[in-house]
């Protein structure tokens, strides 16, 4: 469940967008009209509301014929600037550091209302603040936005980033790698924190809004490029109708959904899926008066303190980083 960058991961997964999308992601197929929406991570329940969305018929009603795909780890977002698929999920803080570096890219719904990640470790490890990362080893996915975050934070603990060492591990197992390769990692509390649970194995978690208010950014986030967004606009309306309405239908049937994803992705834990979709049934929206809405006070907040900290080239537009306009509240 992340997000970032390689040139060989961008490469291999345009590929794989290319060949799964035949013609392309915005090419025609009968009456219906071929999209394609690009996965950050291995499926998981941050997705369940695509793919609702795709199995109920929403997304047909609306003239669209949807391709879920899982490039290859990282790059969603330099895919989608590139237009090598349409719609993507992404982060607040990889969209963030994109629009400071000029990637024409624009969140168009929160799929969560609230930041439910955070840095974990196995209580036996006793990282319990960042200053605790001292020593340890990091096991990342390659991102900017990793390094920017463990950078920010130890240094408000006057932390030495430099004794941090990091390692690339992937979507590899969290706790396989916990056993074997690492100290701690970033994950979300509603997938990787709730397995823990399921497996009775205690975790130290530093959860990052709790840190610090400017940390509870969006995350994951939909997003689009620019050129889609300016260009065909009528496309994202019914994208965002059917994706709104899916996530809808896993806010009210947790259950329901949690039986969607497996049949679609048998292989993942039944257990789990079915636990992470009834914590995240109450996190999708929570506090917001509509699924998906965004404020430019949230995006503000997170870039300033980032800039801040010396970890963006320059301020950040809160306006070119996102909009609500495609909601179907359209507020």
């Amino acid at each position: 469940m992340r997000a970032k960058k390689k040139i060989t991961a961008v490469l291999l997964a345009a590929v794989l967008v290319l060949a799964v999308g035949g013609c392309g992601p915005q090419a025609e197929r009968g009456k219906f009209r071929k999209v394609s929406v690009l996965l950050d991570w291995t499926p998981n329940t941050n997705h369940t509301g695509v793919y609702a969305a795709k199995k109920l018929g929403y997304y047909e009603k609306e003239g669209l014929d949807v391709e879920i795909v899982q490039p290859a780890t990282g790059g969603t977002a330099q895919l989608i600037a590139a237009g090598q698929g349409d719609f993507g999920f992404s982060y607040q803080e990889e969209v963030t550091i994109a629009r400071t570096k000029n990637l024409p890219i624009k969140a168009i719904a929160a799929v969560i209302q609230h930041n439910t990640s955070g840095f974990a470790s196995p209580v036996e490890k006793n990282i319990r603040t960042p200053k605790d990362f001292e020593g340890k080893t990091y096991g990342g996915w390659g991102s900017p936005a990793e390094e920017a975050m463990l950078k920010a934070l130890m240094k408000q603990e006057n932390a030495d980033f430099g004794k941090v060492k990091i390692v690339n591990i992937g979507t590899a197992d969290f706790f396989a790698s916990i056993e074997r390769d690492i100290d701690f990692a970033w994950i979300f509390w509603g997938w990787t924190g709730i397995e823990s649970e399921l497996r009775g194995i205690k975790l130290n978690f530093i959860p990052l809004r709790q840190y610090h208010d400017a940390l509870d950014f969006y995350s994951p986030v939909l997003i689009a490029s620019e050129k889609t967004i300016a260009d065909d606009p009528e496309l994202v309306k019914k994208f965002m109708k059917a994706t709104s309405k899916g996530y809808e239908y896993c806010m009210r049937h947790p259950e329901k959904a949690a039986a969607i994803l497996l049949q679609e992705v048998p292989e993942l834990n039944r257990d789990l899926v079915v636990a992470s979709q009834r914590y995240l049934a109450k996190e999708y929206k929570a506090d917001a008066a509509e699924w998906g809405e965004m404020s430019c006070d949230r995006w503000k907040k997170y870039a300033d303190w980032m800039y801040a900290q010396g970890l963006l080239e320059r301020p950040l537009d809160c306006n070119k980083a996102f909009t609500n306009e495609f909601l179907p509240g359209g507020n």
